[in-house]
C-alpha cells in the first residue's frame, strides 16, 4: 500500500471494495472447536469463531468451514481430523467475540467459564445453549487463497429445542434477527 492507497487486485477490485461488498452478506456465527491431544499433559481445547460455514451435502452429510492459513486452527486441523461446531444463539455474542480476538490469551482460559460438554465423537467442546451442535471428521482440505476450506463429514448432529434466534454477522457487527 504505497502512500496508504489500497492496491487494486488484477481485476480491479480493491481489498476495501471487496470487504465492503461482502459485509452486506448476513452470515450465521459458529464456534469451531477441536482438541489438541499433543498440547500439554492433558492436551488443550482450541476454538475459533467463524462466519464462513455452510452445508455442502446431504448424502453424505458434509459441512465446510474456511480457516485462515497458518492460524492455530488451520495448523491443528492439518493433523487433527476431528472437530466440532456450535451454532451460536443470539445471546452468545460474548462467546463469538472472545474466540475472534487476535493475540488472545490461551484457549484454555477462554473455555474456563463457558459452559460446555465434551463431544463423544470428536472429543471437542460443544457450547451449552448453542442452537445446534455437530461433530465432524475432515474429509478434504482445499487451499483457497489465504484460507483453507475444511470439508468435514458430520458424525453427530443435535438441535436442542431452543426458542432463541441465531447470532448473525452483518456489516462488521454481531447482530440478531428481529
Amino acid at each position: 500500500m504505497p502512500g496508504g492507497t489500497p492496491i487494486p487486485h488484477a481485476v480491479g477490485v480493491s481489498d476495501d471494495e471487496f470487504r465492503a461488498a461482502l459485509s452486506r452478506l448476513a452470515a450465521g456465527v459458529v464456534l469451531i472447536t477441536a482438541h489438541d491431544p499433543d498440547d500439554g499433559p492433558r492436551g488443550e481445547d482450541v476454538g475459533m469463531t467463524a462466519t464462513a460455514f455452510l452445508s455442502v451435502s446431504l448424502e453424505p452429510p458434509l459441512v465446510m468451514v474456511s480457516v485462515r492459513n497458518d492460524s492455530r486452527m488451520d495448523d491443528l486441523l492439518a493433523h487433527q481430523p476431528l472437530w466440532a461446531v456450535s451454532v451460536l444463539a443470539e445471546g452468545q455474542r460474548h462467546v463469538a467475540g472472545r474466540f475472534a480476538m487476535k493475540g488472545r490469551i490461551s484457549d484454555r482460559l477462554l473455555f474456563a467459564d463457558i459452559p460446555h460438554v465434551r463431544g463423544e465423537a470428536a472429543d471437542a467442546p460443544l457450547i451449552a445453549g448453542a442452537l445446534a451442535t455437530l461433530e465432524c471428521r475432515t474429509e478434504q482440505r482445499v487451499l483457497a487463497g489465504d484460507h483453507t476450506l475444511v470439508i468435514g463429514r458430520v458424525l453427530t448432529a443435535s438441535a436442542p429445542t431452543e426458542d432463541a434466534g441465531p447470532l448473525t454477522y452483518f456489516r462488521g457487527k454481531y447482530r440478531h434477527l428481529g
